[in-house]
């Protein structure tokens, strides 16, 4: 069961071509900035994320415009998102969007933005 009431959600891009280690690379990119962002704008949110034990939850969507698209409607819900671009020093043109972060904040909030997305 779970006992969690806050999560942060990470938004993998699956058009790209990513190794499994410059995809966790990225999600944790996308995590930190977002926890970050969150503990300075969002305190209460942040607080209560960290506190129960930081749930995170990657999903995935087929594009670029699908991460504007979310972006777009977590900032409408005044929740914290972080786009993560790729320096591209590795597998990937520099300036690359490759995932989203958006949270941490209550599990009904992020829902709205991130419910009817599938598990990577």
């Amino acid at each position: 069961m779970d006992d969690f009431k806050n999560k942060l959600v990470i938004v993998v891009r699956t058009d790209i071509k990513l190794s499994p280690g410059k995809m966790a690379v990225q999600v944790a990119h996308a995590a930190v900035t977002c926890a970050l962002e969150s503990k300075a704008k969002r305190p209460r949110w942040f607080k209560e994320w960290y506190n129960e034990g930081q749930k995170k939850v990657v999903v995935k969507v087929k594009s670029r415009e699908d991460l504007f698209f979310l972006k777009e409607r977590a900032s409408a819900l005044s929740i914290t998102t972080s786009l993560i671009k790729d320096a591209g020093k590795t597998e990937i043109e520099p300036g690359t969007i490759t995932c989203l972060g958006i949270g941490p904040g209550p599990t009904p909030e992020i829902d709205k933005v991130t419910g009817d997305l599938t598990l990577m």
